[in-house]
């Protein structure tokens, strides 16, 4: 029965409303979405997430750009022309030249790839030590966590810039130095980062299973932990390549990275510091992309560490 407020009148409800939905039982059993694999999962977060896809956008250009641009440029990085110094941006010279005639498009792109060699083979340098150490202490725990555990905490204690400069005063300023610098306590992160997902897999039933088939620990170490590991891993490395990219600028900047007249980042801007009133596109465009590059490795590692934990997206 159903009240008709409109008439002030009570209807009989009819059974035609009730009539059931036929069924297709041959469709019943279809899967209509398709399946992905974890690593699918993965991509398609990755891929949807517009802000990480700017930065590895960027990231890919800046590498391009890095590498070809002095190659097709008529000018290099040592040129010197005195007539033409501290001349603006123009056709001949598409960001201006600085003190000494030297085109900053070209030094800046080669300070491009100084900067990037020295952040990525940082970051690769932290992530072997980091990845073997942390491993070892997150798989045998006990004795030998608690050792190796205080070993890092004491290092990480010091602070880690003070460890470069007076390692950068002791040997002769290049860039085997700085990345030397940089590796000696850059790694301890990347040690916890996979000590704690190690101590977090080693009881999984995979683990079990290999230790009882009679499997060795360093095998069950590299092959099976480890790798179910690399999420966390490998945000840990894009993130800190730009670490590594802004601290070898910034000791370039105070005269203990790499010298001129080699062209970096750090060094371009302290040679135009002086000169930042009058020519100030010598100060922007290093500053511009180097912060287009920081900027490029952090939104793209956010998106990593989003893509592989989809709950802290959420959360």
């Amino acid at each position: 029965m159903r009240n008709d407020s409109n008439f002030g009148t009570v209807q009989q409800i009819s059974p035609d409303l009730f009539a059931p939905i036929e069924r297709d039982l041959s469709k019943s059993e279809r899967i209509e979405r398709k399946s992905m694999t974890a690593w699918q999962h993965i991509r398609h977060r990755l891929v949807t997430n517009k802000l990480a896809m700017t930065g590895l956008v960027l990231m890919i250009l800046i590498l391009l750009v890095a590498i070809f641009a002095p190659i097709l440029s008529p000018y290099t990085h040592y040129t010197t022309d005195l007539q033409n110094a501290n001349q603006p941006p123009s056709w001949s010279h598409w960001f201006g030249t600085d003190d000494l005639g030297r085109d900053m498009f070209v030094r800046t792109w080669k300070g491009a790839q100084i900067s990037l060699f020295v952040g990525v083979m940082a970051a690769l340098i932290d992530l072997v030590i980091g990845v073997i150490y942390g491993g070892i202490m997150g798989y045998y725990g006990g004795k030998v966590d608690e050792v190796m555990n205080r070993i890092a905490e004491i290092l990480y204690a010091i602070p880690h810039l003070l460890v470069v400069i007076l390692l950068l005063v002791v040997m002769e300023p290049s860039l085997t130095t700085i990345i030397i610098a940089m590796s000696i306590t850059g790694w301890i992160n990347m040690a916890w980062i996979v000590r704690g997902q190690i101590m977090q897999l080693k009881n999984q039933e995979y683990a079990l299973a290999s230790r009882a088939l009679g499997a060795g620990n360093m095998r069950i170490l590299f092959r099976h932990l480890i790798p179910n590991a690399i999420g966390p891993i490998f945000v840990t490395l894009t993130l800190t390549v730009p670490s590594a990219i802004f601290t070898e600028a910034f000791l370039s900047f105070l005269g203990l990275g790499v010298q001129s007249p080699v062209a970096s980042w750090g060094t371009m801007l302290n040679d135009g510091i002086d000169a930042i009133q009058n020519y100030p596109w010598r100060e922007l465009f290093p500053a511009l992309f180097l912060s287009l590059t920081m900027f490029a490795f952090n939104v793209f590692g956010d998106g990593l560490r989003d893509a592989f934990d989809p709950i802290m997206r959420k959360s």
